[in-house]
């Protein structure tokens, strides 16, 4: 089993993350904040040259939630959504929740993350 789930795009960054964004308040998820890994790269000095961006994102129900049933779900929180451009292409991928909540070895956590993940993933096919 792969450990993520990503799809490609011809849409541009911008018009993935605002589509990723849109289609996330469907969803009572939002992005809590944003990294432009190129930008935080070159501020270092680093060489990059390629577009690559993380997005945090929380549904805060579901995030009490994971939470009142095990504090270290809180290890995998909030989930991220990455944009990157690679080849000609925009791709959009996750970390799978599945396989991360599968750490803790709980079958109520995993149900739950089966739904969250179900749900991240509608949001990246229709964010493409």
């Amino acid at each position: 089993m792969e450990f993520h789930y990503t799809v490609s795009t011809d849409k541009n960054m911008e018009d993935v993350i605002q589509a990723i964004e849109l289609q996330l308040q469907k969803h009572n998820f939002g992005v809590l904040w944003q990294l432009d890994l190129a930008q935080k790269l070159q501020s270092k000095g680093i060489p990059f040259d390629r577009q690559y961006r993380v997005l945090e994102v929380c549904n805060p129900f579901e995030a009490a939630r994971v939470l009142e049933k095990n504090d270290l779900v809180g290890y995998f929180l909030p989930c991220k959504i990455v944009v990157f451009e690679q080849n000609g292409k925009t791709h959009i991928g996750l970390p799978k929740p599945t396989v991360l909540i599968g750490l803790l070895y709980d079958e109520e956590l995993q149900a739950i993350a089966e739904e969250i993940e179900k749900t991240l993933i509608q949001v990246l096919e229709s964010s493409k």
